[in-house]
């Protein structure tokens, strides 16, 4: 009789019997895990640093083009060019407006002016002393104070000077306006009065020690940018307004020289300066 298949003592089939997996074949799968995401990893960082690199890239871009046309406008604008006409108009304004404190006394009150006489001919006015510089209101007369006051008169520069004889005193006052148009609107305003304007400077120990505000035979001023030159005239010897007949004073050298005298200082202060044709200099 055939034999029965054998079982198993609880009297159930036979398991199959499973293949256990080497070490060695373990380890070959978690290497080739690893290096699978160590690729993932690289791919990753090799995009992200393409990415930064375009990024650094276009702001460098960016920046040179900024540079580069802030290079050029600043090119464009230090370059020499012809001057237009209203900078030439205001270099010419700010010169003029500088010259009372850029120039050394001496050039605002020259030593000698050359004036003409009745007869046309020439001499020389002499400078006696400088006065130190005051305020406007100081230096004038009430009236003329207040008029130039009200309009913005900064300070007063004054000089006295004598004829070639010493005969004449003559007294040249700059009042110095903020600007030319504040100079015009008070000269529009001043008293048409001729005993009032600049008072007289006296130098002691010269030829002009006796003239003081009742010598003054007359007063005028002229304008000249920002300026308002007044001059003041009288004789050196002590005579008053009163004490010198109107027909004396008519056929007297002395007003005209003042004028004369004034008149130079101010074309002087006002002479409109050589404008450069271009932004540096006279080359374009």
């Amino acid at each position: 009789m055939p034999r029965p298949p054998r079982t198993s003592e609880a009297g159930g089939a036979r398991r199959p019997r499973v293949r256990a997996w080497s070490a060695a074949g373990r380890r070959a799968e978690l290497a080739a895990a690893e290096a699978a995401a160590e690729r993932a990893a690289l791919d990753r960082g090799v995009r992200y640093r393409s990415v930064f690199l375009v990024l650094v890239g276009t702001i460098l871009m960016v920046a040179a083009v900024t540079v580069l046309l802030g290079t050029i406008g600043l090119l464009r604008e230090t370059r020499s060019r012809p001057l237009t006409v209203a900078e030439r108009a205001d270099y010419v304004r700010t010169d003029i407006a500088r010259r009372w404190h850029a120039w050394p006394a001496d050039v605002v009150f020259p030593d000698e002016l050359e004036y003409l006489g009745l007869e046309r001919t020439q001499q020389y006015a002499r400078r006696v002393g400088i006065a130190p510089e005051s305020p406007c209101a100081a230096g004038l007369d009430a009236s003329v104070g207040r008029v130039v006051g009200a309009h913005d008169c900064r300070t007063l520069l004054r000089a006295t000077y004598v004829d070639q004889t010493s005969t004449f005193a003559i007294t040249v006052g700059v009042a110095v306006f903020a600007s030319e148009e504040d100079r015009v609107r008070a000269a529009a305003e001043l008293p048409a009065d001729d005993r009032v304007g600049v008072r007289p400077v006296a130098f002691p120990r010269t030829a002009t020690e006796l003239f003081g505000a009742a010598q003054r035979q007359r007063n005028g001023w002229v304008g000249a940018g920002p300026y308002l030159v007044f001059s003041t005239a009288g004789y050196s010897d002590g005579r008053t307004r009163d004490a010198v007949p109107p027909e004396e004073l008519l056929h007297s050298e002395l007003w005209p020289a003042a004028q004369s005298v004034a008149g130079r200082i101010a074309r002087s202060l006002g002479e409109p300066p050589t404008v450069p044709r271009c932004t540096q200099g006279n080359v374009c």
